[in-house]
């Protein structure tokens, strides 16, 4: 203890610091890891603990990271790009190719209003003009933080919902413009002709990036097959290939990571890959930007100063009310109603991912001071809390679009009699120590449906199909087939073994399950936390985005014949959510058991509206035309995971939809209630995934739900 004492007093650690690098990148990382974590607990965002970190830690704290070290230039660099890249890459494009017209329309009132509004407020405190003009496009543009609470509402489908969203590209692209003039116009001190030089040479440059990587991303994704790794390499040799030619023609950096994010935006599409690429960035690279932007914040002289503060203050409210000014102006001219206008407002004001990196580009080129790079941080902070907040508030009542909410999706588990093909389950083989419950559970549904089930063993591709390793493969299948069969012909269901030699398990499953045209994957359980699983996924996870059929997901700690109590808990009245209801009022009907349709709602919500709840789902539940209809049943409670829990014990199954995270730009990944409950439930558990192809369809408006923000299962 003296000797470290010592250590510390001699203040050898910053000499440490200085020659090793590898020890502040040990500090990033162990910030990184435990500070979000620390600040969601307290229900903090996440983000504000990675900027105090910085401000912590830097040269106004601690003095343990500097800022003008080469290993934080260097992350805090291809954090920024990432950061511009993933803006990009969300970018919705179908929604806005589906109300074009509106989307730009409400994209020109929201950049507009609040352009003209910032630029005043830079002229206010005395910035010239080009600053000025900065300034109003950082007012310009919204981040879509809110993306879940509208997902889980089941309210994506409302134009004023898809118009904001779609709209998002146009005030995105108009900032990353403005950002590359103004920033032009300071370093090069241009005058018009160069300007206009400048234009054109952006207008070549962002058709080569936006149309030639788009041909060549998807022809790369089409001749590389399943091929994720090489796929992962191409979109980050794109970011950074468009970065050294935005470089070369005089531009930012962040320009050539924007285009070049909308330009492989559709050749990434929704799948694995974009979830690597998105991973990387939100795990590593993200937050050690956000830890930089702490870096930069001198609390004490920001707190001191009385033109900085004012600034601030102008800033948010200017932005709060520039944004109001643009929703409503939105509702004059398209009509919408009260509620619309506000969900509108609430989606447009949160300021992360460009509104950020455009002010820490202004500020590193000497465009920006220092004053308002604090007044940016404290608006992203402001409005990505509001935001949401209001969001979750006023979505509530929102409808979908009518033309979509004619009737709910086709189930897929319906009778065999009105498909074209029997019902057949696939249940890959691989444990055996869990492999006679996958086949019981497979059993009783396919008996229920008169259906088959097909036992399928995976053995791995070596580049020699001699190879003893092989060999030992194919025995070791074939022994687990032999068992399936087995157990099948006891349980009085007609078993057809499949083995399959394949170079991945999840691809052979995926493929096999196609060709034998599955209606139904019944797989075990596989870990879903650590790195590798996060970065890499487990097969289940490529199972789930690469089946073309639903994918039931178990954790059966007892023989499912013994199963008689079945909970399914349900979040929003649309389609998909009433998959598991579908699916276990099957297995409960094989059982001669009883489903329990399980809704939380808000310990505040008055006894007329649970009486409305009721009425609701009753309804919809007589339209799925169930033979035995379930129970229901509300509960009022401030926590849905602590809700189900209590519910669950006195069930021997609770079935879940199984839903992926969902990250947004520059934000950290979303909380997985589902998760939370697989660790802490100790019945049985089937998680439910549907194929990506299924897309969300609300029932008839009359029947929606006031779901909030608080009542998500995912």
């Amino acid at each position: 203890m003296e000797v470290i004492l010592q250590f510390l007093a001699l203040g050898n650690i910053n000499q440490v610091l200085s020659k090793e690098p590898i020890v502040p990148f040990a500090i990033l990382l162990v910030v990184i890891l435990v500070v979000p974590i620390l600040f969601e607990r307290l229900r903090l965002p996440g983000l504000l603990g990675l900027l105090a970190s910085g401000v912590v830690l830097g040269s106004h704290g601690w003095n343990l990271l500097q800022i003008d070290s080469p290993m934080m230039i260097l992350l805090s660099d291809i954090g920024l790009v990432y950061l511009m890249f993933v803006a990009g890459l969300e970018v919705d494009i179908e929604q806005f190719r589906r109300q074009r017209n509106r989307s730009l329309g409400f994209g020109s009132f929201t950049f507009l209003v609040p352009f003209v509004v910032g630029t005043a407020v830079g002229r206010i405190f005395s910035f010239d003009w080009n600053a000025a003009i900065l300034i109003g496009a950082l007012f310009a543009s919204h981040t879509l933080l809110a993306y879940p609470i509208i997902s889980r509402l089941g309210v994506i489908n409302n134009e004023a919902v898809t118009v904001t969203i779609g709209a998002s590209i146009f005030t995105d692209a108009s900032v990353v413009l403005v950002l590359a003039i103004c920033v032009a116009i300071h370093t090069e001190k241009l005058s018009f002709w160069p300007i206009i030089s400048l234009l054109n040479s952006l207008i070549i440059y962002a058709l080569i990036v936006l149309v030639g990587f788009d041909w060549a991303g998807k022809e790369f994704f089409r001749r590389s097959g399943d091929d994720e790794g090489n796929q992962f390499l191409f979109v980050l040799l794109s970011v950074f290939l468009a970065e050294v030619g935005a470089q070369l023609i005089g531009l930012e950096k962040v320009v050539g990571a924007f285009l070049a994010g909308l330009a492989v935006n559709e050749a990434v599409g929704e799948g694995p890959v974009k979830e690597k690429v998105v991973f990387v960035g939100n795990v590593l690279f993200i937050p050690i930007f956000f830890v930089n932007l702490g870096l930069l914040i001198d609390l004490p002289s920001f707190l001191k100063s009385i033109g900085t503060l004012k600034l601030t203050l102008f800033i948010v409210v200017g932005l709060i009310t520039s944004k109001l000014i643009a929703a409503l102006l939105t509702k004059l001219v398209y009509r919408y109603n009260w509620q619309e206008m506000l969900t509108i407002w609430s989606l447009s004001v949160p300021q992360v991912g460009v509104t950020l990196a455009a002010t820490l580009v202004g500020y590193r080129v000497g465009l920006l001071n220092l004053a308002v790079l604090n007044s940016v941080i404290f608006l992203m902070l402001v409005t990505s809390t509001l935001g949401p907040l209001m969001t979750s508030k006023v979505a509530v009542g929102l409808t979908p679009i009518p033309e979509k909410a004619q009737k709910p999706t086709s189930p897929p588990y319906q009778n065999p009699e009105k498909r074209n093909s029997p019902f057949t389950i696939v249940v890959p083989v691989y444990n055996p120590q869990t492999q006679q419950y996958l086949i019981e559970m497979a059993a009783l549904l396919a008996r229920q449906a008169n259906g088959r089930i097909i036992p399928l063993a995976i053995a791995t591709a070596f580049a020699h199909m001699d190879a003893p390793q092989l060999d030992a493969s194919v025995q070791r299948s074939e022994r687990l087939l032999l068992k399936a069969t087995a157990q099948s012909r006891v349980l009085g269901v007609e078993a057809d073994p499949l083995l399959r030699i394949d170079d991945a398990f999840a691809q052979g499953i995926s493929r096999a399950s196609r060709e034998q045209k599955a209606s139904l994957i019944v797989m075990g359980w596989g870990n879903r936390t650590g790195l590798k699983a996060r970065l890499f996924g487990n097969v289940i996870d490529n199972v789930l985005w690469s089946s073309h059929c639903p994918v039931a997901v178990t954790r059966l700690v007892e023989s499912p014949k013994k199963i008689q109590r079945i909970l399914v808990p349900v979040e929003n009245l649309l389609a998909p959510s009433w998959q598991p209801v579908q699916f276990a009022q099957i297995l409960a009907d094989a059982n001669q058991a009883q489903v329990t349709v399980l809704n939380v709602c808000e310990r505040r919500t008055s006894s007329s509206k649970i009486a409305w709840r009721r009425s609701q789902l009753s309804l919809l539940i007589s339209k799925l035309a169930l033979p035995n209809p379930p129970e229901i049943q509300i509960i009022a409670h401030e926590s849905v995971a602590q809700a189900i829990l209590q519910a669950a014990r006195l069930y021997d199954l609770v079935v879940l939809p199984f839903t992926r995270n969902r990250t947004s730009p520059g934000g950290l990944a979303i909380s997985d209630v589902t998760n939370h409950l697989a660790r802490q439930l100790t019945c049985s558990i089937i998680m439910l995934g549907e194929p990506q192809h299924i897309q969300t369809e609300a029932l008839p408006s009359e029947v929606t739900t006031t779901a909030t923000m608080s009542q998500g299962i995912i």
